[in-house]
């Protein structure tokens, strides 16, 4: 498939610096890899936390459709029911680090991969976008209408950001394995980004919707249109992904190196919600920072202020949203005037949350399992846009700082209660602040009941010491990127990042500028 609409990037002058050609790097071992072994301090124990944590993965996949679930328990012994676009991108890259980190042989690694790519072709589609559902069962890859668990109907949707990791993961299988590069390069082919792309979203801006639904839901708010422009409508989600610090953006990303979104798109989130009287009073605190136009695009490029640092929040706080796409993107290379500041400020105001703020004596937030049930999104509420974001506790503590002029502070001291730490978050920050992971990896694997056969268990309340024992594949699969980028020199980006990509996306990044940038 072809998409149905092309966009090129207009020449960006002032950052026209020379592509650089990214070369291979050097492997680093592992047991059975026959390239020698780790040699830094923590090298060691980080290659028994990707070896650990590969056996969750395996665990959990089908070894006849190659197909991830979505999670396992903690004694590896019962998978769930689903999966999903991201839970089986993250099983193809993670096949790809375990490969490279010698924990499995080559010709094991190709085979797993064939089978996945193979059922991935087999599997039902949105055949006009080529988007994958967004629910699948893992055993034989047919798309789910009712929920295994409940019964419940599911309204069949495709999600943008799933999508989007599973694209990337294409990416990173063409790229790592030749002998399988046209299988995967026709499947990434196939997926256009143009589908998803609002580009009447707001005056001047365009946007990726959330997703759509090809029937409509049964319940909830649903915007029928064709973004694509050719065929029945679809019914797209009520809401755009809209902030910059944002897990949303490797579709972004895709979609503008693969010319299916304008390149404008890049600019058209905020960095936070604009200061505009009291439009936008509900907001976790009041912005500060200047405007700045990019491709014709006007940005208020906001920050907060937080553990004595300014910085571009996320919506909820999460260390996901922040750093999860510069496990494939080098956004820190390229940005140094935007993420290279950002992206370290975000790991330090995570650790200070937890170690002096809230005095947990762990850091580390992001969505995750409930340790007390089920599933939750935390985080640092302050380093979110939305005044009641992601708690990072049990006791979902709110903060609320008020808003200058707007909005009286309710709660800005609070007292925080049962911290929960999802060790993932922590594997996100070793380019930031490496020896900080390392610490608080050990603290968290010494001093509680927090690691099993499969590695960390996904989150732990570091009050009561109450462990959610089991494995998320999406958690894990970062895991795997964070141990494999910070072991074999940031292989996996090198993976995803082609001449073309950095040619067009590149120039974009550098380009940006955040306010709390020293410039």
């Amino acid at each position: 498939m072809t998409s149905l609409r092309r966009f090129t990037i207009p020449a960006i002058a002032a950052v026209a610096a020379a592509t650089l050609a990214i070369a291979p790097a050097a492997v680093a071992g592992g047991p059975g890899g026959g390239h020698g072994h780790p040699s830094n301090p923590g090298d060691d124990t980080l290659l028994r936390y990707a070896e650990d944590t590969w056996a969750s993965l395996h665990a959990m996949t089908d070894p006849a459709t190659g197909l991830a679930s979505d999670n396992i328990s903690g004694d590896l012994a019962e998978a769930g029911e689903y999966t999903s676009p991201t839970n089986i991108g993250g099983y193809l890259w993670s096949t790809i680090v375990a490969r490279d980190l010698g924990i499995i042989g080559k010709k094991d690694a190709r085979e797993r991969l064939r089978t996945t790519l193979t059922t991935l072709a087999s599997m039902e589609r949105h055949e006009p976008s080529g988007m994958y559902y967004n629910w699948y069962s893992p055993t034989d890859a047919s798309k789910l209408t009712t929920w295994p668990d409940s019964g419940d109907v599911v309204y069949p949707f495709l999600s943008t950001v799933d999508n989007g990791w599973l694209a990337a993961s294409l990416r990173v299988v063409a790229s790592a394995e030749p002998s399988l590069k046209r299988q995967a390069t026709v499947l990434y082919d196939s997926m256009d980004f143009g589908w998803f792309h609002d580009l009447n979203a707001r005056e001047g801006v365009t946007l990726n919707r959330g997703g759509f639904w090809v029937e409509p839901p049964g319940d909830g708010c649903a915007v029928p249109d064709n973004y694509a422009g050719d065929g029945p409508d679809v019914y797209y989600t009520c809401h755009w992904y809209d902030t910059t610090v944002s897990e949303a953006r490797i579709a972004t990303y895709l979609g503008i190196a693969n010319g299916q979104i304008p390149a404008s798109a890049y600019y058209g989130t905020y960095r936070t919600m604009p200061d505009q009287a009291c439009d936008f009073g509900w907001q976790e605190q009041k912005p500060v920072g200047e405007t700045r136009e990019y491709l014709g695009v006007s940005v208020f490029e906001g920050t907060y202020e937080y553990a004595g640092q300014r910085l571009v929040p996320s919506w909820g706080g999460s260390m996901f949203e922040a750093l999860m796409p510069d496990l494939f993107v080098p956004e820190a290379q390229w940005g140094a005037n935007s993420w290279a500041v950002n992206h370290p400020a975000t790991v330090e105001a995570q650790r200070w949350h937890g170690m002096e703020e809230a005095g947990y004596g762990y850091w580390g937030f992001s969505p995750a399992s409930d340790p007390f049930a089920g599933y939750r999104e935390y985080g640092v509420e302050g380093l979110g846009i939305s005044a009641d974001g992601y708690a990072s506790d049990a006791e979902s503590t709110d903060v609320d700082y008020g808003y200058e002029g707007c909005r009286d502070a309710t709660n800005p001291s609070p007292e925080y209660g049962d911290g929960v730490v999802t060790p993932h978050a922590s594997f996100l920050a070793l380019p930031y602040d490496r020896d900080a992971v390392l610490t608080n990896l050990e603290g968290l694997e010494s001093n509680f009941d927090s690691y099993g056969a499969g590695g960390f268990y996904d989150a732990i309340a570091v009050g009561s010491g109450t462990v959610a024992d089991r494995y998320l594949s999406l958690d894990q699969s970062m895991i795997m990127a964070a141990i494999g980028n910070e072991l074999l020199d940031d292989k996996l980006k090198k993976y995803f990042v082609d001449k073309k990509f950095e040619k067009v996306v590149r120039p974009l990044v550098e380009a940006q500028i955040f306010s709390n940038a020293d410039n």
